[in-house]
């Protein structure tokens, strides 16, 4: 510590004062010192008056540490206490204990005699920011509150981060309800329903993902089926998903062919594209009556066909590009009757590109296996059973990429 020097002229203003000073509301750094000496308010305040003037500081008194308690019960601007340990009524260490209890951003300096280290370890443990030696050396005194008031900052702009984050993860939360709210979760009960069974899922790798299926009836005999990935993800991705799946449930309500919805749908992409996004997707139709399947395929993963006799295969990767690229292209279907326990398996590459700690894959090979003997499984099962097969495989490694899955199950005509 330095040599006493009570009388000293002001010393150069420290290098840290100018970042120091930034309290949201320009307001000064208020200073609560606590010392039964009577003529240190007096030292104090003559000793900071160009500051105090500038309003930069501005310093408030008490006699002990039960008057300081009652002093920051009625004021919630107090940013630093400057406390002795030796004094009546309530002593410096008490009051550090109390202050550790207060649910607010504040900062304490204890003072205590020279050579006192023990006190001085105790308060430090007690969650003292700093300490001085009496008598005080007013050139130290000040260079200590500026590196004081410098680590406020830093915890103020902390706090303030960390509430912004918290605000971002709210309306993020908010936005994952809204994004799966708007995924269909089952078709109320039609005439044509016992004619199929189908689920999807999706378990999005961020809060929001660029994922999404839908299914819906197109009339009383005509079920669609999409299931699409955005090349992208969080909150962008999330919007040009929600954007892709309202566009394509709208064209498909008025053309009835997979490969003229997608190209519609295409070109309306690509006029309303700004971004560098793009969709990958498979989107199909199911006539309840025959069985028959009519689908196109931009882009995605070929969906499996799982057959009666219990294979796996896919189908042919029959389409066109992905869409919200190129305008003005034309897409073409292809076409399938599925038999009465047949069904189509739809996914992400989230699924076979799942991967653990040691970089392998989920792979191809692993989703063949568990679809081969599916054909009595129902949709739901089916899915469920995969889901947690490729939680037990990752082994808690973190999800990079969304994971979706759609099953459809031909059941016969209703």
């Amino acid at each position: 510590m330095n040599t006493i020097d009570t009388g000293a002229a002001a010393a150069p203003r420290s290098p840290l004062r100018m970042k120091t000073l930034t309290k949201t509301d320009n307001a000064p750094i208020r200073i609560l010192v606590v010392d039964d000496e009577p003529d240190l308010a007096l030292l104090i305040r003559q000793r900071f008056r160009k500051r105090v003037r500038a309003s930069e500081f501005e310093f408030l008194f008490a006699e002990n540490g039960a008057e300081a308690l009652k002093l920051l019960g009625e004021r919630s601007d107090i940013d630093i206490v400057l406390t002795d340990i030796n004094m009546p009524v309530m002593d410096g260490l008490t009051l550090l204990a109390k202050l550790a209890q207060l649910d607010r951003l504040l900062k304490s300096v204890v003072v205590s005699a020279y050579g006192d280290m023990e006190n001085i370890r105790t308060a430090m443990n007690r969650g003292a920011f700093d300490f001085l030696t009496k008598p005080i050396d007013f050139r130290d005194l000040e260079i200590t509150l500026d590196k004081t008031i410098s680590e406020l900052d830093k915890l103020r702009e902390g706090a303030q981060a960390k509430g912004r984050l918290i605000a971002v993860k709210r309306e993020l939360d908010l936005a994952s309800d809204l994004q799966m709210s708007i995924l269909p979760r089952e078709i109320p009960p039609t005439p044509g329903h016992a004619a199929f069974d189908i689920h999807a899922c999706m378990v999005p790798a961020r809060e929001v993902g660029g994922d999404f299926y839908d299914f819906f009836l197109l009339n009383d005999h005509l079920l669609g089926f999409v299931i699409g990935d955005v090349a992208g993800k969080g909150v962008p991705g999330a919007i040009y998903m929600a954007v892709s799946r309202t566009i394509i449930r709208a064209t498909a309500l008025t053309c009835v062919s997979p490969d003229c919805c997608l190209t519609h749908a295409n070109n309306v992409l690509c006029c309303e594209n700004s971004t560098d996004l793009f969709v990958t997707l498979v989107y199909g139709t199911l006539d309840l009556r025959t069985g028959e399947v009519v689908y196109t395929n931009a882009g995605h993963n070929p969906p499996y066909l799982l057959t009666s006799n219990g294979e796996a295969r896919e189908l042919e990767n029959q389409g066109g590009l992905v869409l919200g690229v190129f305008d003005g292209f034309e897409y073409g279907s292809s076409s399938l009757t599925l038999q009465p326990g047949e069904a189509l398996f739809l996914y992400t590459d989230g699924v076979t590109e799942a991967m653990r700690a040691d970089h392998e894959l989920f792979g191809a090979d692993r989703l063949r296996s568990m679809l081969s003997p599916s054909n009595a499984t129902s949709m739901a099962r089916l899915t469920g059973a995969i889901r947690e097969e490729l939680d037990t495989f990752a082994e808690a490694h973190p999800q990079h990429d969304d994971i979706t899955m759609l099953g459809l199950r031909y059941l016969g005509p209703a």
